[in-house]
């Protein structure tokens, strides 16, 4: 997979392709419901299938710290969408040059000199461009007249319902990780590095393992039972503090992990940790004794759900096989195109370009 950062570093190897073009904001079901209708238009055409991706992301650029918290960071999304049979995926930086492109001249420079497009497939309510005249209609007017075909994304529902990554949101903030894997098709997880930090909790006798997170919006905060995997797969039962620490005055937000029957050095290790069950929000104690005295419950809590939840010795995930409802996609043809398509496609954006 080649990643381009920029439309600077567009070559000519890189023209010529199937493009979409969204957040793409945890890779849910529904965005592989797009990819997948992406790659059989690449397989017709025999080119490679690219996703433009904005970073930031332009809610996060207009609103700060009011946008709503990611699922993904850029490193993770780029590994799912490679997952997924994305062959190129274009960064573009979302900054004041690139909004102010008028709807015309972002298709010219980015779509036309930039890529070279054979097909586009974006929602039906994809808007962009400082003019506000940037849509699906201005998108097919001129691939009808510049030779590539625009189609509409198609609708993934579970339980008659979008998924979508504000759907994802919601059902992790309220801690039912096992819904949310139905719509992301596995397990959430958070990533990162394991650093050297304060080391407070080896002076209470509660090693943990400290992953920075980025400073943004949280998905989640408070205590968690999880499980960690290591990067050489294996797994440990161990409660997670996703936040602040405000106990210690912690002023940038930290996963902070305990492995349960563990001892070694983690420092500068990968680690992956799966949710799965909320404990309690985020308290200030009085000291550290107190402090201590709420993580051995917390340790005691979540071994007891833990030992009951996994399924074997491997510490497979329950979330892993949780049951999937009921699922649809709609397959109405709808589509702008010069030559002629068998392909299908929907009349709703699946949260590609605005989840």
């Amino acid at each position: 997979m080649r990643v381009i950062r920029g439309l600077h570093n567009l070559k000519a190897a890189h023209r010529g392709c199937v493009a979409t073009i969204g957040n793409f904001d945890g890779v849910h079901r529904g965005h592989q419901a797009i990819l997948q209708q992406c790659r059989e238009h690449a397989a017709r055409w025999s080119v490679p299938l690219t996703v433009v991706v904005f970073e930031p992301q332009p809610r996060e650029f207009f609103a700060g710290e009011q946008a709503p918290p990611r699922l993904t960071r850029l490193r993770e999304k780029v590994r799912l969408l490679r997952d997924f049979g994305t062959e190129q995926v274009l960064v573009l930086p979302f900054n004041d040059t690139l909004r102010s492109l008028t709807g015309r001249e972002f298709i010219d420079q980015v779509l036309i000199d930039g890529l070279g497009v054979k097909h586009l497939v974006v929602g039906d309510d994809f808007r962009f461009g400082c003019d506000r005249r940037g849509d699906f209609a201005l998108l097919a007017d001129v691939g009808r007249k510049q030779g590539f075909g625009v189609e509409h994304t198609r609708t993934f529902t579970v339980d008659d319902e979008r998924v979508s990554s504000t759907r994802v949101r919601t059902l992790l903030a309220s801690g039912n990780f096992s819904a949310a894997a139905r719509l992301l098709g596995r397990p959430y997880s958070l990533h990162g590095r394991v650093v050297r930090d304060q080391q407070l909790g080896r002076t209470i006798g509660v090693p943990t393992a400290n992953l920075p997170l980025l400073p943004q919006p949280l998905t989640l905060r408070g205590v968690f039972a999880v499980v960690a995997e290591l990067a050489n797969g294996e797994r440990y039962l161990a409660v997670a503090n996703v936040g602040f620490r405000p106990t210690v005055g912690s002023t940038r937000p930290t996963l902070e992990v305990h492995l349960l029957d563990f001892s070694g050095d983690l420092y500068g290790q990968r680690m992956t940790v799966f949710p799965c069950i909320r404990l309690r929000g985020e308290v200030k104690f009085d000291d550290l004794e107190a402090l201590k005295a709420q993580i051995e419950r917390d340790q005691t809590r979540a071994r007891h759900y833990l030992t009951a939840a996994v399924a074997d010795n491997h510490y497979a995930l329950p979330l892993a096989s949780a049951p999937l409802g009921r699922e649809s996609m709609s397959s109405n043809t709808v589509f702008s195109n010069t030559t002629s398509s068998d392909s299908y496609s929907a009349d709703d954006a699946a949260d590609a370009n605005n989840g």
